[in-house]
């Protein structure tokens, strides 16, 4: 034992001086063979690393071209766009849903503001809905997740082993003497298959068997390999807690409990609760991606206006200057200072600017309507609204209006899911305040034998294992009751109080949102009513501003009136023109907010959702479950458990894409529909002018220096041109003829009015608009296009003309 212990001391001694020596600072340097570099050093632990995913990216941006500036010398096509085109587009081309954004500061990125960018796991896209359906994680589970609870679960398991142990003692060592050697063989079989139910009860059938062999046969013992096995058929059911079909439809099966948590919206009920908020969620975002559209589109349109207004501005502006260049070439005239042509200059350079200004305008919002119907920056084209604005004066009715807005605003919807969702949950958590108790059952038939399969009998009944199994004389069963309850139930009413606290808080909110839509109501009426004056207003203020324009130019041309009194003119001409358009635009803009604060701007840009379509064996189960309960019997005596909690929907929901023949089936709200038809001429007021008669004041009359020829769209600074479509400028089409359906005027530019023409006659009543007193000439269209503008880039027509090109250096 000595000299054990000194060699075990010296083998430790050895590796302890080893050991100490690798890691001491005499460490031997390591030399390799060859050279190579440090590859694989690093000198941090955290970098900044990229994810190794090669994705092609889309050819919307790929293979775009450069984005269109005010430097820019090309030459690009015009393509006319109507609104529902470019509805359609949007549609279309976004999975991925865009919202617009403002512009508040002319160097702020659209990226550093936009949620796809900022927040791409909160953007709305076409695969949310089913992205929710299909939820699996706890608190946000989806319809089939929920429904998989009550599928069947088959388990089964097959174990084997063995044993070799020598025996101290041949009393105890299973007949195998003294220091013999025990072998024990053993088998488990385990199998089962439960069923969960909707009443909340649980069927379970099990199959088991146990084998044990041993070498030994020991006293009192019949075989030295014997099968034990049983078949039993067992159901659980609660009785107090979790009890009904209610509960587990809106909690799911009490057994599902998560780690001692007991969900109470887990169950398929709330489920499909969750997935109709998701639904309208998607739709809310729809309708707002609608509404962009169409505040894009003619804020584009405005654009292209402000354009032709500061083109017409720049001409008079520069003739003006030419006239002022010449008198003072020639030595003046009485009257006139050498001050006036500065002062000519000076506004000819400013309205060169705001000619610049506007066409980079359009650059901007052609470049932001592209974003939201997901358009490559440049294609070629330059896109250009061919639509015309309403200018139909529209009356709605307040209290239709407002029924419709309590009862089709998508927000509300949501929030008396919510509500409807609380509520549910709330019953189901007022049935965890009671104890757990359950009723269980067990039926069993039990089986022994030498062998599990034999075709020889061995000891009669027990030559086999199934053989005595299947006799069925050895059965037992079980029956009674489980109880568990905690003192105090403190967790189920902690439960309870906060989903009661919950809804009350929704209830709350929907009563305050009801409020908040009704505002909303109120500020689109005021918007189109103040919009439609002001656009009035403006017109005849525009009329007057051209007058004055006219009389200035006479009297300056006589000696009476100096040069800055016409500039002035000028300038305010221009400015009533823009007021004019912004005010129109901002009319049709408020029209669009009108369906948006009362939830029919999906039925007004005739727009509908529909889910994806199905596998074909999908809608071959659909229409044999169909057929099936066509033909059944009512049965009065049963219940739905919940009870019905959704109503009849309107149309515009999501369903398969049809257009409905009628109203059938849509909630009136007790409102009687009229029939649309022109309501009849007023008296001749401050209304929007009308092109329906003759007159006697030009077109060329609103500038008095230039004749109307084809406008020009200026995307150069050389002498680089492209010519607008007339068609966009032209005098026929601005306004509404007098026998004008007022309601394709409300519904123009493609609206939907077939659908429900009855509900959107009942909504407006709507006067033609007429010619205003004196000021206006029947016959006289004020915007027009004033015609050829010279070219700021046109070196050798400034040349012509005397001008000095130094002053543009």
């Amino acid at each position: 034992m000595g000299i054990r212990c000194q060699r075990l001391l010296s083998y430790l001694l050895i590796v302890s001086m080893l050991s100490s020596g690798c890691l001491g600072p005499n460490r031997r340097e390591l030399h390799y063979i060859g050279d190579a570099e440090l590859e694989y050093y690093k000198d941090t632990a955290q970098s900044i690393d990229y994810p190794n995913y090669n994705c092609p990216s889309p050819d919307q941006v790929l293979y775009t071209d450069h984005p269109r500036t005010i430097l820019d010398r090309s030459k690009d096509e015009i393509r006319d766009i109507t609104l529902m085109e470019a509805i359609h587009h949007a549609l279309a081309e976004n999975s991925i849903v865009r919202r617009r954004i403002p512009r508040g500061n002319q160097f702020a990125g659209l990226g550093f503001s936009s949620p796809v960018l900022t927040n791409p796991n909160g953007t709305s896209t076409i695969y949310d809905p089913a992205i929710q359906e299909s939820g699996v994680l706890f608190g946000g589970i989806g319809i089939e997740a929920a429904l998989a609870a009550f599928d069947a679960q088959l388990t089964a398991s097959m174990l084997w082993g063995r044993d070799e142990r020598a025996q101290n003692n041949s009393f105890t060592g299973g007949g195998v003497g003294a220091l013999a050697t025990l072998v024990t063989e053993t088998g488990q079989f385990r199998s089962g298959l439960q069923k969960q139910f909707a009443s909340g009860g649980v069927f379970g059938v099990n199959h088991n068997w146990n084998y044990l062999g041993i070498n030994t046969s020991p006293p009192g013992q019949a075989f030295k390999s014997a099968y034990t096995g049983l078949l039993s058929a067992s159901y659980r059911h609660p009785v107090l807690a979790g009890a009904g079909t209610e509960f587990t439809r809106i909690a799911g099966p009490i057994a599902q409990g998560f780690r001692g948590i007991t969900g109470v919206n887990q169950g398929v009920v709330i489920a499909r609760i969750n997935n109709d908020l998701s639904v309208a969620d998607f739709q809310r975002n729809v309708r707002n991606l609608l509404k962009d559209v169409e505040d894009a589109y003619w804020s584009l349109y405005l654009s292209y206006r402000i354009f032709d207004t500061a083109v017409t501005q720049y001409s008079s502006a520069l003739q003006s200057w030419r006239e002022a260049k010449f008198i003072l070439d020639v030595g003046g005239r009485e009257g006139f200072q050498p001050a006036d042509e500065a002062q000519a200059r000076d506004f000819l350079f400013e309205t060169r600017a705001q000619k610049e200004g506007a066409l980079a305008d359009i650059f901007a919002d052609e470049a932001e309507l592209r974003r939201l119907l997901g358009l490559p920056v440049n294609d070629g084209f330059i896109l250009r609204p061919s639509d015309e604005p309403v200018t139909a004066q529209l009356i709605p009715d307040w209290e239709i209006c407002l029924t419709e807005c309590l009862a089709r605003r998508i927000e509300l919807r949501q929030q008396k899911w919510n509500v409807k969702s609380l509520e549910l949950q709330l019953k189901a958590a007022n049935s965890l305040t009671r104890p757990r108790l359950d009723f269980v059952s067990e039926y069993r038939v039990n089986g022994l034998g030498d062998r599990l399969l034999s075709s020889q009998d061995n000891r009669g009944n027990f030559r086999t294992g199934y053989g005595a199994l299947t006799q069925g004389d050895q059965t037992g069963w079980g029956l009674g009751f489980e109880m568990t309850m905690p003192f105090g139930f403190r967790q189920a009413h902690a439960q309870v109080t906060n989903v009661e606290l919950r809804l009350a808080k929704a209830r709350g909110v929907l009563g305050v949102q009801e409020m908040e839509v009704s505002h909303e109501l109120a500020d689109a009426f005021q918007a189109m009513a103040r919009n439609y004056v002001t656009a009035q207003s403006h017109f005849n203020r525009a009329l007057a501003a051209n007058r004055r324009a006219e009389l200035f130019e006479a009297e300056v041309r006589e000696g009476t009136k100096t040069l800055d009194d016409l500039l002035r003119a000028q300038a305010s001409l221009a400015a009533a023109k823009v007021a004019y358009y912004t005010s129109v635009v901002q009319y049709n803009q408020a029209i669009a907010y009108l369906h948006l604060a009362k939830g029919t701007l999906f039925d007004y840009n005739n727009v509908h959702l529909a889910e994806g379509a199905w596998t074909p064996k999908a809608y071959a189960d659909a229409c044999e479950k169909a057929w099936a309960r066509s033909h059944a019997m009512d049965a009065d005596w049963l219940e739905t458990v919940p009870e019905e909690f959704v109503i009849p929907g309107f149309s515009g929901t999501v369903g398969p894409m049809s257009t409905p023949s009628g109203t059938s089936g849509l909630p009136q709200n007790g409102v009687e529909e009229v029939p649309p038809s022109p309501a009849p001429a007023a008296e001749p007021l401050d209304e929007l002018p009308m092109d329906t008669s003759e007159g006697g004041v030009e077109t060329s009359d609103f500038d008095p220096f230039l004749e109307s020829t084809e406008p020009i769209l200026q995307t150069s600074a050389t002498n680089e041109v492209t010519a607008i479509d007339e068609d966009f400028f032209s005098e026929a089409d601005l306004f509404p003829d007098d026998n004008s359906d007022p309601f394709q005027a409300a519904g123009g530019n493609g609206r939907s009015v077939t659908d429900d023409s009855a509900r959107q006659a009942a909504l407006f009543d709507a006067e033609t608009p007429n010619v205003a007193s004196e000021a206006i000439d029947p016959e006289f269209q004020p915007f027009a296009p004033s015609g050829d503008t010279p070219d700021p880039g046109n070196q050798a027509e400034w040349d012509d003309e005397g001008f000095d090109p130094e002053a543009f250096d």
